[in-house]
């Protein structure tokens, strides 16, 4: 198969669109991209909610397979699928593609893996979440270990498996993955950029022309290390009162975090939304420590928006060896808020860092993200063994 070869891919994945998180969208931008280059691309997901709220668009093309699904604990809208090895292997049976890429690592995609691997079909897998890193916030640290070891057995299932930086294909080359291959994550210049900032939106947060309003973007969820961006507003309003937190996205965590003074939840926000909600701030903390990537980062940087990260994952790609003064030593929460204290009384600082923010990021593009995967792919597709 050549490179320019359209290919029939089926992806495996426990969270797609309208589900509105890093993963989601991720796969959705893979899947509409290689769509619009040719290739015939089909999913196979968890049945969702007939409760769930209104989410983000996916691509209408996209032919989607539904699955029965269990609710995650903590996460009642979202579902793990359930093992599907026969149905799938009937499914590919009828209508073979030519590689199967897993996105997540649960019951459903482990049977997708050996149901496609019975099957003689090649498959690929991405790793997006660090689940061992999850089980401290949830209070089961004892199971880091089973769940590295698990996570190790799935993704050597595949021929590959994509990761979001080189630091972590090291990483995980050193715990003894194979063919492990680096699948950076892209921006989209037109949607996220300044000239969203909106005036009204502000009004409705409830922020003055004066007001200090630092955002945060992703799930309320333990995992996301959400008190520290409190103690982050908490200490830029002792020294400057007219500063707020504003937080969008929801999780389990919405009712606990609505209770905090100087708080606003936004809630889920899309598209056009989501790009005003980023560029109404004048603040980006990012306070996680469990993230592989981190999409949120390039796209507070392309609307303009100095940025408070720790030096890992997308923010160690972005600012590292810049000097960057809102980049901290990884899980060290007094520098944290310390930089982030001090990017709030410079004014002057924090417009010199706005301006060239989107400048960061402008090579930055989908395209040669979803160029990247394609490639991937045929070399799956053309290989007997893992890839190299």
């Amino acid at each position: 198969m050549s490179k320019d070869t359209p290919f029939k891919l089926c992806l495996v994945t426990e969270t797609f669109a309208p589900e509105v998180n890093g993963v989601a969208m991720t796969l959705s931008r893979l899947t509409s991209g290689l769509r619009k280059r040719g290739h015939e691309v089909s999913v196979v997901r968890p049945r969702m909610p007939k409760d769930y709220p209104h989410g983000c668009e996916g691509d209408e093309e996209v032919r989607i397979q539904l699955r029965p699904g269990r609710p995650i604990p903590n996460y009642p809208l979202m579902r793990l699928g359930v093992p599907s090895k026969a149905v799938l292997r009937a499914l590919w049976r009828r209508n073979r593609p030519d590689v199967v890429h897993v996105a997540t690592e649960g019951p459903m995609g482990v049977s997708a893996l050996l149901a496609a691997r019975s099957l003689g079909i090649p498959c690929t897998s991405s790793f997006h979440t660090n689940f061992d890193d999850y089980t401290a916030d949830y209070g089961a640290a004892f199971l880091k270990k089973p769940v590295q070891q698990w996570l190790k057995w799935v993704h050597n299932l595949a021929r590959c498996t994509m990761v979001p930086t080189g630091k972590q294909a090291m990483d995980l080359q050193v715990q003894g993955y194979r063919g492990v291959k680096i699948l950076s994550r892209g921006v989209d210049m037109d949607l996220f950029k300044p000239e969203r900032r909106c005036q009204v939106l502000r009004e409705k947060w409830g922020a003055s022309d004066d007001t200090l309003v630092l955002t945060q973007v992703g799930r309320l969820a333990a995992e996301k290390n959400l008190d520290l961006a409190i103690a982050t507003m908490q200490a830029i309003r002792a020294k400057r009162p007219n500063t707020m937190l504003v937080l969008v996205g929801a999780g389990p965590e919405s009712t606990r975090l609505s209770a905090v003074d100087g708080v606003h939840l936004a809630g889920n926000q899309c598209a056009e939304d989501l790009a005003s909600h980023y560029a109404s701030a004048d603040l980006f903390v990012f306070p996680s420590t469990s993230e592989t990537y981190g999409n949120v980062v390039p796209e507070a940087l392309a609307s303009g928006l100095p940025c408070v990260a720790y030096d890992y994952a997308a923010p160690a790609e972005l600012f590292g060896g810049r000097g960057y003064p809102g980049l901290v030593p990884f899980n060290d929460e007094r520098s944290f808020i310390t930089a982030a204290v001090d990017l709030a009384e410079n004014e002057a600082e924090r417009y010199r860092l706005s301006a060239e923010a989107p400048s960061l990021v402008s090579e930055r593009s989908w395209k040669r993200v979803i160029g990247d995967f394609e490639r991937f792919v045929h070399e799956a597709k053309s290989s007997t063994l893992h890839c190299t």
